[in-house]
């Protein structure tokens, strides 16, 4: 399956403007299952939930849909995350760099991506088919 996400994403950078606009919602959309999946993850936490955000792309390396967590909002998510990996990540305690602490990690997107990437790569394909449909594609 990550092959054919691959393949989609690739096809969608060569989608013409009047289908991103009609796509667009179709693929925020389908990524909201997976922004409400990590919501869930990280009701840990009080800032990470309300900092993270769907971004929708069709050009550009990142073609497709991403959910982000503002490093503004929530500069801990990211260590929090730790790629996605079990284990724990090492800071200054209050910023003394003479002290310093381990913490656990608590992955919350790419656990909530990879639990919902087959529903949301089915959602898209049928949104870009019923796209190309009704613009007369066979």
């Amino acid at each position: 399956m990550p092959g054919e996400i691959q393949k989609l994403v690739a096809d969608l950078k060569r989608v013409p403007i009047e289908l991103r606009r009609e796509l667009r919602p179709a693929v925020r959309a389908a990524a909201q299952r997976v922004l409400d999946d990590a919501k869930d993850r990280a009701s840990w936490s009080s800032r990470i939930p309300g900092a993270m955000r769907i971004s929708v792309r069709f050009s550009g390396r990142m073609a497709g849909a991403s959910v982000v967590v503002s490093a503004a909002k929530a500069p801990h998510g990211r260590p929090y995350e730790h790629l996605g990996d079990p284990g724990s990540f090492r800071h200054p305690v209050f910023g003394h760099r003479d002290r310093w602490v381990s913490q656990q990690a608590r992955p919350f997107l790419f656990p909530a991506a990879r639990a919902n990437r087959d529903r949301v790569a089915e959602e898209i394909d049928h949104a870009v088919e019923q796209s190309l449909l009704r613009t007369g594609w066979r």
